[in-house]
């Protein structure tokens, strides 16, 4: 990681982050997705934010594959670069929601030292993380991208859940039946989402 430049000073904003809460109507906070692949994180967060944008929440979904296609497409999955994948997911994250927006965000981010490092950076009450919890052999039924087939037959390597580990949530704002119905599940997520005061009632 490159070393900090003390010629690169912070410049503040004239408008302030309430500011920009007040005309969006909401709070800016993250949303954090996390489980298998497989375990219906993307699925569920589209899901979500189908909802929270019909009624008028400002909203953006980072997916797991759709960085890697621009921001993170120098990174492969050794576990420096996995980390390195959700440093960076989590400060774009944290720059939308300074901005006023609701920001759901769909990863797999297997180590816990991960995700508090994105929770770390914002303020407390702004970082809600899910934890889609997903039987392996239910994930691997599912197995919408083949990915377990390959990494049974060796073809892949350091796949999560087969030869690499997940470190479960201890202590998730959720914690959800992944085989649950994801209408079920989007309502949970919604009402966690207000009683926090993140939304609306």
């Amino acid at each position: 990681m490159a070393e900090h430049d003390d010629n690169v000073v912070w410049h503040p904003h004239t408008i302030s982050r309430s500011e920009r809460e007040q005309r969006q109507g909401h709070r800016g906070a993250v949303v954090w997705f996390t489980g298998l692949s497989g375990s219906g994180k993307s699925t569920l967060a589209d899901a979500v934010e189908q909802r929270l944008f019909q009624s008028g929440v400002n909203t953006f979904l980072l997916d797991g594959d759709n960085v890697r296609h621009g921001l993170c497409r120098d990174l492969g999955f050794s576990d420096d670069d996995r980390k390195e994948n959700i440093r960076r997911v989590g400060e774009v994250a944290k720059l939308m929601a300074d901005a006023g927006l609701l920001v759901l965000t769909a990863f797999i981010s297997p180590h816990r030292s991960e995700r508090q490092m994105v929770r770390e950076l914002l303020a407390a009450g702004q970082f809600v993380e899910i934890f889609v919890d997903t039987p392996l052999h239910v994930c691997e039924t599912r197995d919408p991208k083949g990915l377990y087939r390959k990494a049974r037959a060796g073809e892949l390597t350091n796949f999560t859940g087969i030869d690499a580990v997940y470190e479960v949530p201890l202590q998730p704002e959720l914690h959800l039946d992944g085989e649950q119905l994801v209408t079920k599940l989007s309502e949970e997520i919604i009402d966690l989402l207000r009683r926090q005061d993140i939304i609306g009632r």
